[in-house]
C-alpha cells in the first residue's frame, strides 16, 4: 500500500525556495533539501529523480508563484498608470529588495542558463508587459511597446537602487517609475 505525502511538493518546493535563495542553485544538495524540508534525500530523489531537475521544479515553482501574484495585481490594481506603478510595487516586497538584488541575482543566472526556466521567464515578462501596458494605452501597439518599457525601467531601477542605496528601494524604485511616467505624457 503507497504511503501517503505528510509534505506536498508545493510545501517542499516553497521550503526549498528559501533554502535555494540563501546558498544559491549550485550548491542546493540532496542532503542539503533535505535537512531543510525534513524529508529523507531518498524521497526527494524519488520526487525529483536528480538535483538539476529539483533546482528547475524549485525555480518553476517560484515562476508560478510570481505569475499568481502578477495576475492577482493585474486584478485589482485601477487601469491608471498609477496603477501600473502599483502593480510593480507589489511585486516586490520592500523586506526582500536587498535579498533580491544581491542573492536573486544567482537565482536568475540558473532562470537564464536553463531553458525551460528561460522560457517560463519570458511567458511571465509577456504577462506583466500586458498588465502594465493595458494601464498606460489603449492602442494595443504601442501599449505592448510601453509595457515592456515600463518592465525594463522597473527591472533598471531596482539595479540601481542596489548600487546607489538612495533611499528605500520602495521610495527609489516608486520614484524613477514616475520619473518614467512623466516623461511619456
Amino acid at each position: 500500500m503507497p504511503r501517503h505525502k505528510t509534505v506536498s511538493d508545493e510545501q517542499v518546493l516553497d521550503i526549498l525556495l528559501v533554502t535555494i535563495t540563501e546558498v544559491g542553485p549550485d550548491a542546493l544538495t540532496f542532503a542539503l533539501a533535505a535537512k531543510a524540508c525534513g524529508l529523507s534525500p531518498a524521497t526527494l530523489v524519488q520526487r525529483h529523480g536528480d538535483r538539476s531537475r529539483l533546482v528547475e521544479a524549485v525555480l518553476l515553482r517560484a515562476w508560478d508563484r510570481l505569475q499568481t501574484a502578477t495576475e492577482l495585481a493585474d486584478r485589482e490594481e485601477p487601469a491608471t498608470p498609477e496603477g501600473a506603478v502599483g502593480l510593480l510595487m507589489r511585486l516586490m516586497s520592500p523586506e526582500d529588495a536587498e535579498r533580491n538584488a544581491s542573492d536573486g541575482l544567482l537565482l536568475l543566472r540558473e532562470d537564464i542558463r536553463n531553458p525551460v526556466l528561460r522560457a517560463r521567464g519570458s511567458a511571465w515578462g509577456q504577462t506583466l508587459a500586458l498588465a502594465l501596458g493595458r494601464r498606460l494605452s489603449t492602442d494595443a501597439n504601442k501599449a505592448q511597446e510601453l509595457g515592456w518599457e515600463m518592465a525594463a525601467v522597473w527591472q533598471g531601477a531596482h539595479t540601481w537602487w542596489a548600487f546607489r542605496r538612495n533611499g528605500t528601494a520602495e521610495q527609489a524604485i516608486g520614484h524613477m517609475l514616475r520619473v518614467w511616467l512623466a516623461s511619456k505624457r
